[in-house]
């Protein structure tokens, strides 16, 4: 794959003995590994770059636009759950209820695919390829498009990045959404029973107040603990949004990696995901601390 169909036998040696492929699997593993402490993810044999800068020149593509999703389902999840918990027993909640379970029986790439074919061709009101406007000319710094275009004052660049990660960005944020809002919700029914809000009743403070200023930093703990374990299958969800969206993104990049068949860049990208997997779970690990004070006293 690396020499192509006209290498000799030769070439081909050559190449292993260069690569340490003529050496047992545990020596080639400990070699990689080496690389890896140096930070040496190898040579994309699809595009003869390095791989550490293949992905560090798309994965704050992919960063911004799952930042943007998180901040959707986050913002909608909590809307949902104190709305429910406002009109608990009436009906509005039955239907708040109903537009979860809907969602969350939805995979993202269907929301994906739907949004693609009824807002992009039958009412084509939004973009659904790419990440800028064909008219917008922006000579990038970074890959960090909408930081960077606010630093500046290019807010017409602003304006066109988010409106193509909205329809990517809701694909990817709406089942986390229904499903950091189904716990939130119950979390928000439980707490809403205890004696602390009795205390809040008395004092005549009114049902949204208690919510807001008693019961939802108390029931968030578990929903941001779920919340944080679904951020991690969004990040993976990239792959096939981006895909979808021809977003330029390492997802996107990940399944041109795995079509080519280009090992050292799936491995580079699987590493790299793998790494946001840890770094995700730490920080919900030390959100969760801040909001239990129990958790730092332990």
């Amino acid at each position: 794959m690396m020499i192509g169909p006209g290498a000799t036998e030769d070439d081909i040696l050559r190449l292993r003995a260069h690569y340490g492929l003529d050496r047992t699997l545990p020596t080639q593993f400990l070699i990689y590994l080496g690389q890896l402490a140096s930070g040496d993810l190898g040579t994309s044999i699809s595009l003869r770059q390095n791989v550490g800068e293949l992905i560090l020149g798309r994965l704050p593509v992919t960063i911004e636009l799952t930042v943007f999703a998180m901040l959707l389902a986050v913002i909608s999840g909590i809307t949902l759950a104190v709305a429910g918990t406002i009109w608990r027993h009436h009906w509005p909640e039955a239907v708040i209820d109903s537009i979860i379970g809907i969602i969350v029986a939805i995979p993202d790439f269907l929301w994906a695919l739907s949004f693609v074919l009824i807002l992009g061709v039958v009412i084509p009101i939004m973009p659904i390829f790419g990440r800028l406007d064909l008219t917008v000319e922006f000579q990038a710094h970074s890959e960090f498009y909408l930081i960077e275009s606010l630093i500046r004052g290019r807010f017409d660049v602003t304006g066109s990045v988010i409106k193509h990660m909205i329809l990517p960005g809701t694909a990817l944020a709406l089942p986390l959404m229904a499903v950091g809002a189904r716990v939130l919700k119950s979390s928000l029914t439980v707490e809403m029973t205890q004696d602390y809000v009795a205390l809040a009743k008395t004092k005549g403070y009114g049902r949204l107040r208690i919510i807001l200023k008693e019961a939802l930093r108390n029931a968030l703990i578990p929903a941001v603990t779920l919340t944080g374990v679904q951020f991690t299958f969004l990040v993976g969800g990239t792959v096939l949004i981006e895909r979808i969206f021809g977003y330029p993104g390492l997802g996107n990049m990940a399944i041109d990696a795995v079509i080519n068949r280009d090992l050292p860049l799936i491995q580079g990208i699987v590493i790299t995901f793998a790494m946001l997997f840890i770094l995700i779970n730490l920080l919900i690990d030390i959100l969760n601390a801040f909001l239990n004070p129990r958790l730092r006293n332990d």
